[in-house]
């Protein structure tokens, strides 16, 4: 029986609410009805929370017992597609519901009447007398690039009072206006031109025009080696999307990505599209999520949450950079947004395009499959070409102890300078160094509330814990043993790295690209534009800086460590060194001038390092998608990731104990149970983690079984269990 569209004042109706609770509340419906999906205010014991219309209420409790719905918000109703989006997921990643509906309504404010309010933008006028807190103030909104603030919101940020503020209203400084809440964003004019494309590219992308034209689902893999042209592959199915009058979302990994995807896409449009991630103001998030439902934004730019977003008409999905691995949500809803990008695509009839240099094998062995199509763009853009790749055997170079760069590399770095170019220098370790030890007693100083080394950052004069976030002043004294003037640094970090480099190279300009050296998202993203623009002469930077970044004058790449990426049993090691050993090299030479990659290696003669220097991208999956296949792990086979964590580490091996004995669900679907162990990182925020792992057949219904399985226990109300489906990492 179909559910109504519209209910009745008074009628029976089921809410899904946001609170943490394991079913849905039954109200009456408010004074002049409300839709089906509609977002509403409901009264929970003393409180009013945030709730969704989901449908006729079940019964049992009369009538006259029923709370009224408080009111129906002033935003579109939830359409049914994400009602049913939100359902599936969390069927697959078994996330309570309540969960996923906060993952839907992560803006602030959604109950607020529509007005006017105050906004704060910065204006042309110098203060007469500039104080630390008006600098803070002025330097933030610099920051957010002309974003408006509300008064609240811009005192909060700043950390100053809001008489800071008003006294930089009256001086010119910053401007206070009255506006409309919630605007429209302008419109995006698909009919204006795009760059010219190669044949290759044109043929790419009238593939994708053709899907999108159909108005049915399907899942394109878009493959070009890096530089090849697939942002204006893909811009061009964002065109006919809007021509067709349907919305688009483009996904991206990393936020320091979007500043010069922003600026391409205002070039290709003529307006810059709205953006959601968490480098927008709170103000300008709330704008996006109820124009997205109203249709008043035809392009959102975002991370991996722009996914649930109430999209009106939404046409294309694009995952840019597709195999990342920050697509993963590692905490809360534990999810992968390729994966949930392609599932929202199929019950919207949307075009799903997954773009990348290098692909994850999970979307190489769908193409294989036969799921997902594939268009491969095979030569870089114009007249670049794709970089040289060496290897330099560091078992045969004369490196003195506490050094880190080749004597090979440091020459090659000293020609690139030389002729006005950049140079690259790689490492994948945040930081100074990664352990701290003291040569009196041997402690390695670690941090308090986890089983970890604590991470010396000689930047910030800190040391932190990369796993809680702890910090603490850098020590005088070994802790242990008290012993002054013995604690040494052993690894290298970027900032060390940069020591050296400093002493190497005296006359270069030198930028370290690291995330925790920026307070800000758009302090980051206006380092890498002084960069691209030729601001710096050597680039010492972390993973952050092979994704996607476009430095027209980098033409060599040295990679510091190509084997620090093979350590360790995870099963994507392989994988993960060959994406972002291609990706970081991909940074060079992306101009007129050739690049160059070195790749620093103990081991050259690794099968992962030759097929990263051989190029032969289909050799090294098809040997990877074979070991996969032979061992039943994904993409051929199943797994889940359960992790159960309290203060006191006996309960969660007892619990452990008991769950790995009372598997009968399980062994119903053929499921394999491994553990209970110490997680790797044992103990993290002073929860001690213990971690089983269950493994299954591809076809084998393991959610059931795993929901079977869970329910048999009780959980003391201080642990806690988590259920990660295809798990990513295994810390």
């Amino acid at each position: 029986m179909d559910q109504p569209d519209f209910f009745d004042a008074g009628a029976r109706v089921a809410v899904l609410t946001t609170q943490p609770l394991d079913r849905m509340l039954d109200y009456r419906a408010p004074e002049g009805g409300c839709h089906l999906g509609a977002f509403v205010e409901v009264p929970l014991g003393p409180r009013r929370v945030l709730g969704v219309v989901w449908g006729p209420g079940e019964g049992g409790i009369g009538m006259s017992r029923l709370r009224p719905v408080t009111r129906v918000l002033d935003v579109a109703p939830m359409r049914a597609e994400m009602r049913a989006f939100l359902t599936r997921a969390a069927d697959y990643t078994l996330t309570p519901m309540p969960v996923m509906l906060r993952l839907a309504t992560r803006a602030p404010g959604l109950g607020g009447a529509v007005s006017m309010k105050t906004v704060y933008h910065l204006g042309d006028a110098v203060p007469d007398r500039m104080t630390e807190a008006r600098s803070r103030v002025l330097a933030l909104m610099e920051e957010y690039g002309g974003l408006a603030f509300t008064l609240g919101e811009l005192s909060q940020m700043a950390g100053v009072s809001t008489s800071v503020i008003k006294g930089l209203v009256r001086q010119g400084a910053v401007i206070e206006e009255d506006t409309p809440r919630d605007l429209p964003y302008p419109r995006l004019d698909p009919s204006l031109p795009g760059l010219p494309l190669t044949p290759e590219q044109r043929a790419a992308a009238e593939s994708l025009c053709d899907g999108l034209r159909a108005g049915e689902f399907g899942a394109t893999l878009l493959k070009g080696v890096t530089g090849s042209g697939k942002t204006e592959v893909y811009l061009e199915a964002v065109a006919a999307c809007l021509t067709r009058g349907r919305q688009a979302l483009v996904l991206l990994p990393e936020i320091a990505l979007t500043a010069e995807f922003l600026t391409r896409v205002e070039a290709r449009f003529g307006a810059k599209p709205a953006e959601w991630h968490s480098g927008v103001t709170m103000t300008e998030r709330r704008r996006c999520w109820k124009m997205v439902g109203e249709g008043g934004a035809q392009l959102v730019v975002g991370a991996r949450s722009a996914l649930y977003l109430p999209f009106r008409d939404l046409g294309l999905i694009v995952v840019d950079e597709e195999h990342d691995s920050s697509y993963k949500q590692e905490d809360g809803a534990l999810y992968n947004a390729r994966d949930m990008a392609v599932l929202r695509g199929s019950l919207c009839s949307a075009q799903v395009v997954l773009a990348s240099a290098t692909p994850s094998l999970e979307s190489w062995a769908n193409v294989e499959a036969g799921k997902y199509r594939r268009l491969d763009l095979t030569a870089r853009f114009g007249a670049a070409e794709l970089p040289e790749m060496r290897a330099i055997d560091m078992r045969r170079e004369d490196l003195p102890a506490n050094r880190w760069i080749s004597p090979t590399l440091r020459r090659a770095v000293e020609t690139r300078i030389a002729a006005g170019e950049q140079a690259l220098l790689f490492l994948n370790r945040r930081g100074y160094a990664p352990v701290t030890i003291c040569r009196a007693c041997g402690h390695q100083i670690g941090c308090e509330h986890c089983d970890a080394r604590m991470v010396e950052h000689r930047f910030l004069k800190r040391l932190v814990c990369h796993q809680c976030g702890e910090t603490r002043p850098i020590p005088e004294t070994c802790l242990s043993c008290g012993a002054a003037g013995r604690l040494a640094p052993v690894g290298p970090g970027v900032e060390r790295l940069a020591e050296e480099v400093a002493g190497a190279f005296p006359e270069a300009r030198v930028a370290v690209l690291s995330s925790d050296l920026f307070g800000s998202a758009r302090a980051l993203k206006a380092k890498i534009a002084e960069i691209a623009q030729g601001g710096a002469d050597i680039i010492i930077g972390t993973q952050l800086v092979a994704k996607g970044h476009n430095f027209p004058r980098l033409t060599l790449v040295g990679v510091i460590d190509a084997d620090l990426g093979l350590q360790g049993s995870d099963l994507r090691a392989a994988e993960r060194t060959f994406q972002l050993m291609r990706q970081v090299a991909g940074r060079a030479g992306r101009a007129d001038k050739p690049g160059v990659a070195m790749l620093q290696s103990f081991q050259p003669e690794h099968p992962v390092i030759r097929a990263i220097l051989s190029g032969d991208e289909e050799g090294f999956w098809r040997a990877e998608a074979a070991e996969r296949r032979a061992a039943g792990v994904p993409p051929y086979g199943r797994m889940a990731g359960i992790v159960l964590s309290s203060p006191d580490m006996k309960a969660a091996f007892d619990l452990g104990g008991q769950m790995a004995r009372n598997d009968a669900p399980l062994r119903r679907i053929g499921a394999q149970i491994y553990g209970p162990a110490p997680a790797p990182i044992a103990r993290i925020r002073g929860r001690h983690r213990v971690r089983l792992l269950v493994k299954a057949d591809k076809s084998a219904p393991l959610q059931a079984a795993l929901r079977d399985w869970t329910a048999q226990f009780r959980l003391p109300a201080n642990l806690r269990l988590q259920i990660d489906i295809d798990p990513q990492s295994f810390y």
